[in-house]
């Protein structure tokens, strides 16, 4: 029995160092020279401090801000440890309330809009996490936006079209723009 104890053991303890200690170590390294920004989280930095990430979509609720999809994560937005979706199919009569809920809310911070609501405005990603919304859903916000600020609301287009990228590659994903880059430039304007 020792004969066939000892060296099981010896295999589980090296299989444990080389698996769990140098071969992480060894990718961590690649990763960083190869690929650094997403190796460290993909962070947005301002002023040497990291405000937010190019991955994770951020809570903004203020007028002057555009607002990013809804975010399925409990108990606080956007929390990247709970990240998951609603699961609520579309006949679930708690994703109609909470559409409606949603709609009610975007329409009272811009009541003189008429226009249609863009899906993405009232309804979570898969992860509950999404950083971008829709150029539809970013114009459908200009307005607002602009007349918190009081800046002229073709500004705040040229700001949407200049934050809008395209499919990945030109063909994967839709066109998007990223919410907290958008806002970022927004609170550059010198009014």
């Amino acid at each position: 029995m020792k004969n066939l104890l000892r060296p099981a053991i010896s295999l589980f303890v090296l299989l444990s160092i080389v698996t769990g200690v140098f071969y992480p170590l060894l990718v961590t390294g690649v990763a960083r020279l190869a690929f650094p920004a997403a190796a460290s989280g993909s962070l947005i930095v301002m002023d040497g401090k990291p405000i937010g990430s190019e991955l994770i979509g951020q809570n903004f609720t203020e007028p002057k801000y555009f607002w990013g999809r809804p975010s399925a994560t409990a108990p606080q937005p956007y929390n990247a440890a709970a990240s998951s979706g609603s699961n609520l199919g579309p006949l679930n009569p708690a994703l109609a309330a909470a559409v409606k809920t949603r709609i009610e809310a975007l329409r009272a911070a811009d009541p003189g809009n008429p226009r249609p609501v863009p899906i993405d405005l009232v309804t979570a990603s898969a992860s509950g996490l999404d950083p971008h919304i829709s150029p539809a859903a970013a114009d459908y916000q200009a307005e607002r936006v602009a007349r918190s600020r009081q800046i002229d609301p073709q500004a705040v287009r040229q700001l949407i079209a200049q934050h809008s990228e395209g499919p990945d590659l030109g063909v994967f994903g839709e066109p998007r723009v990223h919410v907290l880059r958008l806002n970022l430039a927004l609170d550059a304007i010198k009014r």
